[in-house]
């Protein structure tokens, strides 16, 4: 129970402050804006999905995490780290050839990590871990 809470409370805390920042926003959003906006609420909806799996087993009796599930994040986790190395170089390249501003690119290519490891999760999820 100890690791359900905070998958919850971060949840909604980032939601909180993304709706926050799109009520307060006085300029209109551009669409690069807009799709960090969209792809935050996707990011949001996963952590919840996580969150309500681990609340399920909970009540069923079993723990929050299991092997499987604890091996799952961890090779998706590590395959991301070395995804987004890659992910990261492409953002240099872009930000010496675009005049796209700095701090757009540093908010795209964190988005970007995190779309990368949810995408590996579903992966690993679906497809499964060879060696079991």
């Amino acid at each position: 129970m100890k690791k359900i809470f905070p998958v919850f409370m971060v949840s909604f805390l980032v939601l909180g402050t993304i709706i926050l920042w799109f009520f307060s926003s006085k300029a209109p959003m551009s669409v690069i804006e807009t799709g960090q906006f969209a792809i935050i609420i996707l990011l949001v909806g996963f952590a919840v999905y996580l969150g309500i799996t681990r609340l399920r087993s909970v009540k069923r009796g079993e723990p929050a995490e299991d092997e499987l599930s604890k091996r799952v994040l961890q090779k998706a986790s590590s395959l991301a780290y070395y995804v987004s190395l890659y992910l990261w170089v492409a953002m240099i390249f872009v930000n010496d050839r675009t005049k796209i501003e700095t701090e757009v690119l540093l908010g795209i290519g964190i988005l970007g990590m995190a779309v990368i490891w949810v995408a590996l999760v579903i992966f690993f999820k679906v497809k499964g871990l060879k060696d079991e």
